[in-house]
């Protein structure tokens, strides 16, 4: 089993343990805060098994229906994680404003502080694991997890201290308006997770840092005269590279492949994380505008 897939494992086992604790406390207490805690932890369970099946299918190899892989299949999953995510934080923040409106009292305030300050340290170490696996695979789908419950940490910090003065000074109000607060916060932090798998579906290039080292290397090859047509983009585990080499006319095409896989094998170092498709094509002379000329 791959650590993608195991992290997905041990983080569904956290969340459908803690969803059901919280859930318990938040219904028989009132508290809008960890009631939208649990309803967030209850997500945070159908993510990490909807995660667990993503990584699965990306990690199939190609076959002649899908010549490329399935990897997309991973910003596939962050975009649905990420509008998941938002519709909970629209939920949160109706409940918010009917306790505020209705005015409903918050009990077993005792109860519900403890099981906020073990969501807090569960989740502690379960984001620190899951930035440890995004750390160490650069997958998508495991730093989408990872934000999210880098996010409940956040907000289940938030509700500790919304409990703590209800506890002190009786303002159910206070409940109302934190939940409010982690309902917009929670639907801000999955625009960056609902974007990246967008991007990555619209097949948008590589960082303009990595694209400057392949550069950088195509450049540095003395046999190379030129080179255009550089295209990147990336599925969220595999980074395609295309371009065009400008060789000499009556170069071997032994040599010309000589070089490309060396500008291949330099490439690769960039980031031993990603599996990288390199696919060069060879140019006696620069065709560049002629080409443009005709495309246009």
């Amino acid at each position: 089993m791959s650590i993608q897939k195991r992290a997905t494992i041990i983080a569904t086992m956290v969340a459908t343990i803690l969803t059901i604790v919280k859930f318990s406390i938040g219904v028989i207490s009132g508290s809008v805060a960890v009631l939208a805690s649990a309803i967030d932890s209850l997500l945070d369970t159908v993510i990490s098994i909807f995660n667990y099946f993503a990584i699965k299918k990306s990690e199939e190899r190609a076959n002649e229906r899908f010549q490329y892989g399935k990897g997309k299949v991973q910003a596939i999953a962050g975009v649905i994680e990420g509008t998941i995510i938002t519709i909970s934080g629209l939920y949160i923040i109706y409940k918010a404003i009917s306790k505020a409106i209705y005015g409903q009292e918050t009990e077993l305030l005792n109860s519900a502080i403890l099981v906020m300050v073990v969501s807090i340290v569960v989740t502690f170490f379960l984001v620190r694991y899951l930035l440890y696996v995004a750390k160490k695979t650069d997958n998508i789908v495991i730093k989408s997890d990872a934000l999210h419950y880098k996010t409940d940490l956040l907000s289940n910090g938030v509700i500790l201290l919304s409990l703590i003065i209800v506890y002190f000074t009786g303002w159910d109000i206070v409940d109302a308006i934190f939940g409010l607060g982690i309902g917009v916060y929670i639907i801000y932090s999955a625009y960056e997770i609902i974007q990246e798998g967008v991007y990555i579906l619209l097949d948008h290039s590589l960082d303009r840092d990595i694209i400057s080292q392949i550069e950088k290397i195509i450049q540095n090859q003395p046999e190379v005269n030129g080179y255009h047509w550089l295209k990147t983009r990336t599925d969220g585990t595999n980074n395609f590279i295309e371009f065009h080499l400008v060789l000499k006319p009556d170069m071997t095409l032994l040599t010309a492949h000589t070089i490309s896989d060396r500008i291949e094998d330099e490439i690769k170092k960039i980031d031993d994380k990603k599996r990288w498709i390199v696919t060069p094509h060879y140019d006696p002379y620069d065709d560049e505008d002629i080409n443009n000329g005709v495309l246009e």
